[in-house]
Order: C-alpha cells, then structure tokens, then sequence
C-alpha cells in the first residue's frame, strides 16, 4: 500500500559563497547608507538572524575597522499567533547590552516573509528603549506580505508560492550553510 510522503524535495536557491557575498554587500550598503558606523548597531532576530548579524557585525569591521554593538532579540511573547498555537512558546533570551536612544538599530532576520516577525520585533524594541530609526536587514525576501513591511537591504529576493517553504541552514546550527526551497516531494 503506498503511503503520502512527508518527505520534502530541496531545491538550491543559495550556496555558501552566495549566502558571503549577500552578506558583504549587505554590509557595504548599511555603511553607505549610514555614511560609516556612527551610532549604528545590529539585533539579530533569534535564530538565524542572530547568527547573520554576527556575521554582518564581522565584515562591517573588517571593512571599518571597528566593532559594533549586537543584540539578540526574542519576539516569542510578542508574535500575534500565540492564541493559535498548540504548544506553549519556547522563551530564548533577548540580550540589547547597549542603550539604542540616538542608534540606528539594524534589525537582521534570515527570511522576509509576512512581515508578522518583523512586526514583533520592532514591538519587541520599543519596549527596550527608542532608537533613532530602525532599518531591516534579510538574507531572503519571498514576498506575500500581510503588512506594509519593506527590508531596507536583501540579499536575495526569491518569489515564491505560498505553499512552498524556504528554508536557511546555517554553519552556526551544524549545517552546511545554504538557502533551500522545500516542496511535499
């Protein structure tokens, strides 16, 4: 008797060499547009947006020389699906060791997808203090917003469908570091 598979089909959209060079032009563009690292600092949505702002944080100071502060941001009490959700929510920590009044905060995520994330965690700043502005920086734009919500800087836009899911693997997780497409196969 055969059985529905729920094995998914991976499509290659970003190796690792694509996922660097997203990654140093990305941080090019943020010291451009900012005219240098005055008063500028990365939090990185967890999880992989943590680890992609270590990695910004890394090239802005070899191409500056100098060091940035980085945040680490857990929006889990803040997501608008709580009430929806089967299981009790996993707390990680948020970390913002530095004060952002008068900072241009740079928040970084892997995927740009709703907007719903990116919503929660500019709740979720607010309620740690008020930046100058924020800007957003992504790895993957894949469209289908639900709120006016645009990255500031993408590595990578990738139209998709809805039923399609993209996925980020990262070294960081013990993966090789690659951007998948992943379809019921």
């Amino acid at each position: 008797m055969n059985q529905p598979s729920d094995r998914k089909e991976e499509k290659l959209i970003m190796d690792a060499g694509d996922i660097a060079r997203a990654l140093t032009r990305i941080a090019h563009e943020i010291l451009e547009r900012n005219k240098g690292v005055k008063d500028l600092a990365l939090v990185g949505i967890r999880t992989g947006g943590v680890y992609l702002a270590h990695r910004l944080a890394k090239r802005v100071h070899g191409i500056e020389g100098v060091q940035i502060p980085i945040g680490e941001l857990d929006i889990t009490l803040y997501r608008d699906d709580l009430a929806l959700r089967k299981n009790q929510p996993i707390l990680r920590k948020t970390s913002v060791p530095f004060d952002m009044a008068n900072k241009i905060v740079v928040l970084v995520d892997d995927v740009l997808f709703t907007g719903r994330t990116i919503r929660a965690a500019m709740d979720g700043l607010m309620d740690l203090g008020r930046p100058e502005e924020i800007q957003l920086a992504v790895l993957v734009d894949r469209g289908h917003r639900q709120l006016p919500i645009k990255a500031n800087y993408i590595g990578k836009n990738l139209p998709t469908s809805r039923d399609e899911q993209v996925q980020v693997f990262l070294e960081e997780d013990g993966e090789n570091d690659r951007v998948v497409i992943l379809r019921a196969g």
